[in-house]
């Protein structure tokens, strides 16, 4: 059964069970993580502190994108466009697994608050979806620009020698970039003032919080 027959409780149960899997399963990735087969550096404790507090406020920030996708995609007014978002969607589960992984060999943890980062991402791509697809796709874009532009800061901020979470976020800030285009070519409209200031607030908290806890 493909996404354009399933009926809308198909697509809630299926929802649940996206979620469940984003924030307290461990989700597999369909392309293998960029890290494999990149040298194991030595890091000292500070350094490992360090890069684990940084890849776990990316794979927060796969979370929330699992869950703005969901959101979007349960309320989507085309079928074309539900499809489009579920397909980002399954390459942002990508992007969960491999900083999931990188988090484990950092022997640290996800965020504990990924549930609550989850329910507000998909209140507000549901209530984007709400809107209209042009606004909802025009909030994928001025995600993933913001999400392209935090992942080149956390490329600076990495210990020098941790090469493994290094190509795990560039290959997630390529990525990025090719869904913002994407959005964008379906439609997506630029965002009006004070929406994109408000995402970037939210989005400090988050970083701020999941860096720690």
């Amino acid at each position: 059964m493909n996404a354009r027959t399933l009926s809308p409780l198909d697509r809630l149960l299926a929802g649940i069970e996206r979620a469940l899997e984003t924030v307290a399963g461990a989700p597999e990735a369909n392309r293998p993580s960029p890290a494999h087969g990149v040298v194991h550096a030595e890091l000292d404790d500070a350094e490992r502190r360090h890069a684990a507090g940084l890849m776990r406020v990316n794979h927060t920030g796969e979370v929330c994108a699992q869950a703005l996708y969901d959101g979007q995609a349960a309320f989507a007014r085309h079928a074309e466009n539900r499809e489009h978002l579920l397909h980002a969607a399954a390459e942002e589960t990508d992007h969960l697994a491999w900083c999931g992984e990188r988090l484990q060999e950092l022997d640290s943890r996800p965020s504990l608050l990924n549930p609550l980062w989850y329910a507000g991402s998909y209140a507000i791509g549901a209530l984007a979806a709400l809107v209209g697809d042009a606004v909802s796709l025009g909030f994928v874009v001025e995600t993933e620009r913001q999400v392209e532009a935090h992942l080149a800061e956390h490329l600076e901020r990495l210990p020098a020698q941790d090469e493994r979470s290094r190509v795990v976020l560039a290959q997630m800030q390529a990525d990025e970039v090719r869904h913002a285009q994407a959005a964008q070519a379906r439609g997506g409209i630029a965002l009006p003032f004070p929406i994109p200031q408000l995402m970037q607030a939210s989005s400090m908290v988050m970083k701020t919080v999941a860096y720690r806890v």
